[in-house]
């Protein structure tokens, strides 16, 4: 299946591999930090207090991130996750109409969490919220990664729902699950 915005997807999954280095980045500057102290009492000096204040929190955040924004780019890629023990074995005129069923489910639902997660974006912003953590960071932040990765992941399950209505006009018995982009 082709997708015309795929660059779109891809960018999303580039910025979800973004969210997990600094992820990562963050948490070794963490145990650095911690090693240089230990090292730095071991040598008969005081603890230097290297330390990120609020790491698990931008953690977190970072990981919802990396978690939406990864959506639209994995199932471009056919890596979500998919059981098609029953609709593997369904006749192709029969499954194209399943699979198309599947994705309406899928887009239904995804629409109604952008719809809500939009709505809570405009409330965090609107009320000036912040997280309860050691740091006071603006909850609109994480909130508008996930909403931009609910939105790229819209876009990829409509283009799929479109693909396969058509294929399931035009051509039903030439569907495969492989025309969907997943495996």
């Amino acid at each position: 299946m082709s997708y015309r915005l795929r660059p779109l997807y891809n960018l999303g999954g580039y910025l979800s591999a973004t969210c997990l280095v600094l992820i990562c980045a963050l948490i070794t500057a963490q145990i650095v930090g911690r090693i240089i102290d230990v090292l730095a009492t071991a040598l008969g000096g005081g603890r230097i207090g290297l330390a990120i204040p609020g790491l698990a929190e931008i953690s977190g955040f970072l990981l919802v991130g990396a978690t939406f924004l990864g959506l639209a780019y994995t199932f471009i890629h056919g890596a979500h996750i998919r059981v098609t023990l029953l609709i593997g074995r369904l006749p192709a005129r029969y499954r194209v109409f399943v699979e198309a069923a599947c994705l309406s489910v899928a887009l239904a639902l995804c629409l109604y969490l952008a719809f809500y997660l939009y709505r809570l974006l405009a409330d965090s912003i609107a009320f000036g919220e912040t997280s309860y953590g050691l740091l006071s960071i603006p909850l609109w932040l994480p909130q508008s990664a996930m909403l931009a990765g609910i939105v790229l992941f819209c876009l990829a399950l409509g283009e799929a729902w479109w693909q396969t209505l058509a294929t399931a006009i035009r051509r039903p018995d030439d569907f495969t699950i492989h025309d969907t982009g997943q495996e």
